[in-house]
This record gives C-alpha cells, structure tokens and sequence, in this order.
C-alpha cells in the first residue's frame, strides 16, 4: 500500500539474479574499466582523485565543558549543494567544535565508572584507526561524558570498501520502451478519465521531498581505485548519515579494548558498563518555527515528521525512500510490509463488513430466529445447578438476533475468501519485496559472515575447530552438548504451554463456578443474563492473567534462548522470536480455542452431566448456541489487546521523556531556559527496544492471526485491524522519529522469519475456520435439516420456508423428575404456566425420556455428525488447493522487473563490447601511427 519507497522507473546494476536468460560471467571491474573508456560520451560525473585530510582537528585530551547551544537549525539543508556555514555549525550540535567535521557517532559514559583503563586502550586503538574525538561534559550532570566521533574521507572511502557499500556511478539514462500499442492507447484512455478525477490525494507531494539521486543512479561497490566513476559533487555529503553511522559502527566492533582474541567490540563495552550508551544523532529537531511549505524542511528528520510522523498525513502513502535514508533498509522493510498489509486489509475489511450488514439486512426474514423469538411455549432446562431458573426459549431472542449478525449464509463464502486473501496477501507481498529488493540494491546483498557471540566464545573457548568459510580456527560446540540443550529447551517450551492450558482451566472454573454465582444475584439485569455476565467478566480475567503471563513469557525465553548457547546473533534472535512467539501465540488464542471448540460439547446432558473433580458442572452454551461467546471473546481481547499496545508503544515513551524533562527542569531552576545540544536532546530519549523491530512485528503478526483464524466467527475483524493499523502507522512513525534515540541504519533484504510464521498462520487459518464453521456455527445442523428433514426434503432447495420448525427439531425433551438431586432446580417452574413443569428442553440431538433408549443419540444426531465431518474434509481440501493454485501462477519476481533486468544486462553488456571495440580500434590506429601495422590484425 506504501508507495514512496519504489520508482518502477528506474533501473539497477545487478548481475547476479537473472531469474531467465544466460549469466554473464564477465567480471564487474572489466564493466567499470569499459564504462571508464566511454566517460566523454556517458555523463559521468569526476571529483578529485587525491584524497585531502579533514580540517578537523583530534584535540580530545582536553575535556570541554557543554555549552548552553541551540538546535533549532540544522546545517545539513537537504542536499542544498553540500555547502555548510561553520558558523552555522558550531552552534547546531551536530558538529565538532571547528564547525567542519560532522559527528558520525556518540559514546556516553559516567567518570565514575571504573573501567577506565578500558575505555582508554579503546579510545586510543579508536585513534589509531583514523577516528576523530572530542569530549564533552553534560549541561545536566557533569559525571556524563560525550565522546563524539568524526570519519574523515579517507576512513570512510577504506572501510566502505572493505564493506562493499553500494554508491551510485552513473544515472540511469533509458526507459523500457512500450511492447503492446494495444495498452498504451488503454493507458491513454485511463488518464483522459483521470483528468476528472481527484489529483491522487494519498500521495505525497513531489515538491517537497527531496530528489534521493541514488535511486536514479546504477551503483556499485565502491572502490577507491576507480573513485572517478562514482558521482561525488561534494566528498562531505556523498556518503549520507546512515552510511557513515553505519561505517563507524562497524569500526567500533572491530576496536580491542584490552589484550587477548576475544577482548574486542563496543557491544563487550556496552554490555559490561564501560560505556552506557552508543547512538548515532538525530538530524536536529523535528520542529521548525517557519511553515514547511514556505521555507521548505530544516532536515530530513523535520520533512519525516511533517510529511510521514504527523497525524494531518495519516491518508497519504509513506515516503519509504525517505525512510530507508534515515533509519536504513531493515527499518524501511518493516514499515513497507505494515503498509502493505494495511492496504492488503481494505477487501478485507469491506468483505467482512458486507458479511456483518447482510445480516443485519436479512435478519427480519431469518426463520430461525424469528422461532425463537415466538417460541413462548418452550421452557428451557436450568444452564446450572440449583440456582439458575427455567427460562423460556423466547427470552434468548436478543442472542439469536446477535447471532445471525456473524452467523449467516455469507459465512462459509467469507471464510473461504479469507483463506484466500491470506495466500494472495503472502504471495503479492513477495512480488513487492522483490521490487523494493532492487530499487534499494538489496537483490544480490548477502549479509557477511557474521560474529561469534561473546557468550558462546566464553563457554566453547576451549575447544576449537577451523571455520570453513573463513579458514580460521573458531570456538566449536559439541553435536551432543547442542541437543541435549534443544531438549532441556523444548522441555521448558512445552512446560510454558502447560501452564497456559493451566490457566485456561482455571478460567473454566471461574465459569462454571461464577454462573450459578450470577443466577443468584440480587439485581434483576445481572440474574437475566448470568451467561453473559460469566462471559464478559471471564474475558476481562483472561487478559489480565495474559498480560501477567507475557512478562513471565519473555523472561523465560530469554532464559531458555541463552541455555541453548546460539553461535551468532541473528540465531539468536531467530530461536527468541519462535519461543516468543509461541508462548504469546497459545497465551492469547488458548481460551479462545476452548470457546470455539470444547465449550458445550461435552457437558453431558439433563440428568447424566460430566462434572470436573466430580463435582462442578461443565458449563453449558447459550441456547442461541456457543458463537456469541466467541464473538464477545474476539472482540474484547482483540480490543483491549490493541489499545493496551498502543498505549505502551507510545504513551510510555511519552511519559518517560516527560519525566526525564520534568527532572532536568528541577535541578536548573525554572527561572532559567535551557538549549540542549542535539546529543544530549537524543541521550534523553527513550532508546530502542533491546530486541529491535521484535515487538512491531510480534503485534502485527498476533493481529494478523486474529485476523484469519477465526475470522469466520468474526467477522467485523478485519475492519478493527485496518483501523487500528491506520493509527499504528503514524504511531510507530512519530515514536521513531520523535520519542526514540536514532537507531542504527542496518540492512536486511527480507522481514525474515516472520514470513515462515506468516504462512504458518495462513495453514492454521484454513483448518480453524473449517472447524469453526462445523462446529462451532449452526451452518451444518440447519442444512442438513433443510435437506433431510425440513418441509423442503427431498426437493434440493434450501430457503428460509425450509427452515420452518428447525427450532423445535434441534431441542430435545427432558422429564425433569430424572434431575440429579445436586442438579434438580429451586424452582419447580410454576410460574409459567401455575403448575410445576414436568418437561423442559435442552440443545441435543436426544430421544425423549420414554423411549426404548432413553435420552440415546438420534438419527438425525448421525447425520448431523457425518455432514460435519464432510465438509471440513471438503473445505480444508477446496481451500488448500485454490490457495496452492494461487501460489503457482502467481510469479515471485513481477514480469516488468524482469523485463528490466533483463534489458539492463543487455545494455551494459553492448556498453562493454562498444567500449572494447574503440579501445582496439585506438591501438590500431596508435600502430599504423608508429608504422607498426600487421596486416593480420582484428578487426
């Protein structure tokens, strides 16, 4: 649905994935050693070739006061032709002292702090490196020391090599010319129809975001051998904030702070306390006093709140470009799939809609209901012992009506299109990460060989073994050792879920022990509707022990993730999410999957109830039936679930930033107003959770199950999810760009596991849905009534004339002189009709009391039970194999992208062989010139 962050216009220098078609095998150098023949006729921009030292000046080892500075103005006035007022820059706080070297990155630690020796082997091999530094103390505390580091060019031009950063050489200069005359004359036709229509308001205006030149540009490792390629109008703002964060970053985990193999890294110091935080800085303040129609944006970090972060844009699509410049690819990743689902989420949510008013519009003309709501002769059994009265049938009107709202004949149609929509919206999804994939350079990424994680370097130190990729010897761990912690692991997994199913038992108590606790209650409303009551309270009970649990949830997790000793980080992260996502997944859907499928089927009957520890009464439905119970269920959880998260998500960050405000306004003194500069504005917020992007995509992926496995019962759903991710959006976004210290712009090509739970949840969806709909709903009983036994039997039709009597025919007869005497009413039932009652009806499929088989199963029981069984065999089968058939026609990689990637190898391919071409025709010439021509020379 997010559209800033793709240009299906433009083109990459990608050689690696090539879905169709021959791969070159020609090395990339001999492109660029061609392209470089051919620079007077391609407008390849040249800078200077020596590499000039940054004026800045190292003069670290005096430690200056903070100033009192400002940070209304940022100096960086988006790509404003890269020139800098020094007097501008010293007093903007995000420069050195000289107003000329700009701060990459930032070291926070207290003096007091007794890793001092470490800190200075550090700093000093920081030195070494070509880093430069200056410290400064804080306004607030001066126990708080700020290191500011500075990259010169010639540190970031060397370690963006040996990390093989992808900058742009040469723009992109062709357009994939039009194959069918027949859809550009359709392509005419829409935009003469256009011309009446809206001006695209959802989208951004070009004015005001900035021209992203990279993305216009072919890119390529760069490489300061051939830096006269690569397009630098000013050696100070070709590699943007992000990049050179992100270059430092990388310097400062190779850094040693003391003698010995493992003794390396900033994450070691972080972790240990010698430094308490490390960040790169905000662009300046995201707040301007000039309108930004008028003076245009300060910085990109200003332009990312007006036109992304601010609630006035909450209609318009995300400039993902923008985005991923600012806080990096994985970040930009995350928000381009939450757009996308949101979008994915309008059929949905109007389908369901649709679902939820067809009820509501036939709901006069439902047969079933209106049986209910005129069955005033039919007296219903107690739904508990002793205390819960005889009731009419007619009384549960109301229910039936409510019931019919999400239990109609568009149930099944809309459980299938759900079933459906998740595999297109999985499937479409792939298409569009491809297509972001090459527009950021991101196709042929591959994440380096990543670091071995302190812990397991700690505990596996002793034994080693030669790492075949890098040829270096590694800490190994044992095959044995491995799983035996997997087990231990797996083991604490399934005690966790135990005690989920532990707290859904008690849950079940408190209802069937609550029940008959309302039916007594003094006031009249509670009394009348003791089930709902039992079902409201139980829901409430349940998200608050859900919420309780998901606190125990993470600490186990980590406990658990940590036994196991993962190698690197991102296995790690992977085994925490599954567990995490495992234990949040039961905890919230666990009573839910009661509801819907063991609430009321095995309570017994009048007379011969099953009873837990023989002795309380398993609770029955209501008897408008169980999905009223599952609705109050979804709904509730799904709400609270909802608001609660962006509460935390926003509300605490908000909170805590004012209470570190609140603090630092006590100890100056309110008389005097205070400038911060930018890297003690960014130390006071909030910083990024310690798990990344874990806790965004773990809400989005437990809405998304919500969305689809029981949306058959649920339908309205959808509707909440897209609304709640319309806000979501720009919550996420405004705690990004203005609650949280800026994140590490890191890279990443895909969203990662998440996807394989995705499609976990898209199986389950299909199973769930089908049980739901036959067991949970009345759809199956009132068909096979229609059909078999109705006034329509035998004439294959299925209208609501045909469901006359279904009510009386899904009730079964009780003789209550059969109660148990722990079961048998107070009441005797004379109320109704003044004399006592010596039958009463129950939800069952039952002979009557006189029969050969007293209370035995009926035929009609049978049938019912085989036509259940039926169609879930026939839905799973029907869905799974329209969703496998989506799969396969739907392609990964969209046909255009193709198409230009194709187009793109064979231009670059001509490119080279033109470029060969001339430069053996100059030798020739050269050799006629010298009178040394042969006359067996090519061509």
């Amino acid at each position: 649905m997010a559209e800033g962050g793709v240009d299906l216009q433009g083109y990459q220098l990608d050689m690696q994935i090539l879905p169709d078609g021959p791969k070159s095998d020609v090395d990339f150098s001999e492109i660029l050693n061609a392209i470089q023949e051919m620079a007077k006729d391609v407008n390849i921009l040249f800078d200077e070739l020596e590499a000039v030292n940054s004026p800045c000046k190292d003069d670290d080892s005096l430690l200056h006061p903070g100033n009192l500075t400002s940070t209304s103005d940022d100096a960086s006035r988006l790509e404003a032709g890269g020139e800098t007022v020094p007097e501008k820059n010293k007093s903007n706080g995000l420069y050195f002292r000289d107003g000329k070297c700009r701060i990459d990155y930032i070291l926070v630690y207290r003096k007091s702090n007794p890793q001092t020796e470490k800190r200075e082997v550090f700093e000093r091999n920081i030195r070494a490196e070509g880093l430069q530094m200056e410290k400064e103390s804080s306004l607030i505390n001066s126990d708080i020391i700020f290191v500011k580091l500075h990259a010169p060019w010639e540190v970031l031009g060397r370690y963006a090599e040996q990390m093989n950063v992808r900058m742009p050489f040469r723009r992109k200069i062709y357009s994939l010319p039009r194959r069918y005359k027949f859809m550009s004359r359709i392509d005419k036709q829409i935009s003469r129809f256009r011309r009446w229509l809206p001006k695209k308001p959802m989208r951004l205006d070009k004015e005001t975001l900035p021209d992203l030149e990279e993305n216009d540009c072919y890119t390529a490792p760069f490489s300061q051998q051939r830096i006269h390629h690569f397009i630098i109008h000013n050696k100070d703002t070709f590699f943007n904030n992000a990049t050179r964060s992100r270059i430092v970053h990388h310097i400062l985990q190779r850094i040693k702070y003391e003698e010995g193999k493992n003794k390396i890294g900033l994450n070691r110091l972080l972790t240990n306390g010698s430094y308490e935080a490390a960040f790169p800085l905000h662009e300046g303040s995201y707040r301007s006093k000039n309108s930004i129609r008028t003076h245009g944006a300060e910085n990109h970090r200003h332009l990312l709140y007006e036109c992304w972060a601010s609630w006035g844009v909450w209609y318009k699509y995300q400039p993902l470009d923008l985005v991923r410049r600012y806080f990096g690819e994985k970040i930009g990743l995350y928000f381009a799939w939450l757009g996308w689902y949101t979008g994915m989420l309008f059929p949905a949510a109007f389908i369901g809609l649709f679902v939820f008013l067809y009820g509501v519009i036939t709901l006069d003309h439902c047969q079933v209901s209106k049986e209910v709501c005129q069955a005033t002769d039919i007296i219903m059994c107690p739904v508990c012992d002793k205390y819960c009265p005889f009731m009419r049938l007619s009384d549960s009107c109301v229910y039936a009506k409510v019931t019919h709202l999400f239990d109609n004949g568009a149930t099944v149609f809309f459980a299938v299109f759900m079933a459906v929509w998740a595999t297109v919206f999985l499937e479409f999804w792939k298409r569009r990460r491809a297509v972001i994939a090459y527009d950021w350079d991101l196709i042929d990424w591959e994440e380096e060989e990543e670091e071995i994680r302190p812990q397991f370097e700690a505990k596996y130190s002793k034994k080693e073994r030669m790492n075949p990729i890098s040829g270096k010897p590694e800490p190994y761990q044992a095959f044995a050792d491995k799983c035996s912690r997997l087990i231990v692991s797996a083991s604490g997994i399934f005690f966790m879920i135990c005690v989920v199913i532990a707290a859904v038992f008690g849950i079940v108590i408190y209802r069937v022990v609550t029940v008959s606790t309302f039916a007594a209650f003094k006031w009249a409303l509670i009394r009348n509707n003791s089930q709902v009551a039992t079902t409201g309270t139980a829901v409430c009970i349940n998200f608050c022990i859900i919420m309780l649990l998901n606190v125990l949830y993470e600490k186990v997790a980590l406990l658990l993730t940590n036994l196991e000793q993962p190698r690197t980080e991102s296995e790690w992260e992977n085994s925490f999410t599954l567990k995490m996502f495992l234990f949040q997944f039961v905890n919230l859907n666990s009573s839910t999957f009661y509801i819907a499928f063991f609430l009321g089927r095995f309570t017994g009957h009048p007379g011969a109830y099953l009873r837990l520890i023989n002795r309380w009464r398993l609770e029955e439905c209501h008897p408008s039936g169980c999905l009223i119970d599952l609705c109050m269920q979804m709904g509730i959880i799904m709400v609270l679930k909802q608001t609660w998260n962006n509460f935390m998500e926003l509300g605490y960050p908000l909170i805590q930033n004012w209470w570190t405000r609140r603090k630092v306004r006590q100890e100056r003194g309110p008389e005097r107003k205070i400038s911060f500069p930018q890297w003690e504005k960014d130390y006071n917020l909030q910083p990024m959770n310690a798990y990344g992007l874990f806790d965004e995509y773990l809400e989005m992926i437990l809405q998304f199950g919500f969305t689809t496995i029981f949306v058959a019962a649920f339908p309205l759903a959808p509707l909440l999810a897209l609304l709640n991710n319309i806000i979501e959006i720009r919550l996420d976004a405004y705690k990004f760009v203005t609650q949280w210290r800026r994140p590490l712009a890191s890279r990443a090509k895909d969203i990662g596991i998440w996807y394989g739970i995705l499609e976990g949840i898209g199986i389950l969806s299909v199973i769930t849905n089908a049980f739901v709909i036959a067991i949970t709903s009345d759809f199956i009983p009132r068909l096979v009534y229609a059909y078999k036994y109705g006034p329509c039997a035998g004439q294959g039709e299925a209208g609501q004339k045909c469901m006359v009597g279904y009510v009386n025919a899904s009730l079964s007869v009780f003789q209550i002189s059969d109660f148990e005497n722990r079961s048998e009413p107070e009441s005797d039932g004379s109320e109704f009709s003044g004399t006592p009652l010596k039958y009463c009806r129950y939800r069952d499929y039952r002979d009557p009391p006189h029969s050969l088989v007293p209370y035995g199963y009926t035929l009609q029981f049978w049938h019912v039970l085989a036509a259940r069984l039926a169609f879930i065999i026939v839905f799973e089968h029907l869905v799974f194999c329209i969703k496998h058939l989506i799969s396969y026609l739907i392609p990964d990689l969209p046909k255009d992208l193709r198409d230009r990637m194709r187009r793109e190898k064979y231009l670059i391919q001509e490119m080279m062989y033109e470029a060969e071409l001339e430069r053996l025709q100059k030798e020739r010439k050269e050799r006629k010139k010298n009178g040394k021509a042969h006359h067996n020379e090519w061509p």
